[in-house]
């Protein structure tokens, strides 16, 4: 059985006997909490902003797929209001972000809400492509409701738009909270062509550089990341492009910003690249087969 320690104080309850509290007691303590102090004073963001992105990012994804959705929308005007109330929502998020904000708070607002249209049916293309590329799909709307890779994808596109706005901090947060639901890891400043299909997609990594076309297909584990990690190349191309029409098996690692793969690249599982591929290659490891020796343990080739 756990012993209890019925030393420990109760934070509503009197201190016990002995117990020695640390405030005022040791200067270390006094130090450390100073710190602290004034890591809260130099923190220029809202205590809300990353429950308040959260929170805007699933209602706003339940706004656009009835399958996400806590309520149903019924009629237009009802639908246009909730469009104008998402609209002022994220007004009240950037204003969030405090001495921060990008200052012209309305104009993007304004600005991102017209390009929902284009987002939404770039999405349902997504999911058309997940359902049509995977036999297990009985329908889109499974893949919507259920498919982590649609998930992922639907957020990346609502968080791009607001990062070609210039928007700080906010589409990184609702990127990282896919990330979190999904296991998939897509930076807000990665172009991505439609239809984009992800399958399965845990551990999948597409960096803030990466460059990726239509109609492109990937697997779980697939890395497009960055040949080194160097803070001074944060403004240059780090991550790979990969054209039109591509399939990336899993746990394939393409590396580097001059790294191209070309049209009609298949690229197999757990291959590594950082170089460029011609259009029309398929790149693949070759498998060893060695037949164990029946009367031992040593195998034979």
């Amino acid at each position: 059985m756990e012993k209890i320690d019925n030393n420990f104080p109760d934070p509503g309850g009197s201190i016990p006997t002995g117990y020695s509290p640390v405030t005022g007691q040791h200067s270390e303590f006094s130090s450390f909490a100073r710190r602290i102090r004034n890591k809260y004073k130099s923190y220029p963001w809202s205590p809300l902003l990353k429950k308040e992105s959260i929170k805007f990012i699933k209602e706003l994804v339940g706004f656009l797929f009835p399958h996400l959705s806590e309520k149903k929308y019924s009629a237009t005007k009802e639908i246009l209001s909730k469009l104008e109330s998402l609209k002022l929502k994220l007004v009240n998020l950037m204003e969030l972000l405090g001495d921060e904000n990008p200052g012209n708070i309305p104009e993007i607002a304004e600005l991102f809400v017209r390009q929902l249209p284009k987002i939404y049916n770039k999405l349902w293309k997504d999911a058309k492509g997940i359902y049509q590329g995977d036999p297990a799909a009985k329908s889109m709307n499974e893949v919507i409701i259920a498919y982590p890779g649609f998930l992922a994808i639907a957020i990346y596109r609502i968080a791009h738009e607001l990062t070609i706005l210039n928007l700080p901090i906010i589409p990184r947060i609702f990127t990282e909270y896919a990330h979190t639901r999904t296991g998939i890891d897509i930076h807000p400043g990665a172009k991505i062509g439609s239809p984009f299909v992800i399958d399965h997609g845990t551990g999948v990594v597409i960096g803030e550089s990466t460059v990726i076309g239509n109609n492109v297909k990937m697997y779980q584990g697939v890395t497009l990341g960055a040949l080194t990690v160097n803070k001074s190349q944060a403004q240059t191309k780090r991550h790979p492009t990969i054209e039109d029409d591509v399939v990336i098996y899993s746990q394939a690692v393409i590396l580097g910003g001059n790294t191209v793969i070309g049209r009609k690249c298949i690229i197999g599982g757990n291959t590594w690249i950082t170089r460029s591929i011609p259009s029309n290659t398929v790149v693949y490891n070759t498998t060893e087969i060695r037949m164990r020796n029946s009367d031992s343990n040593n195998e034979t080739q």
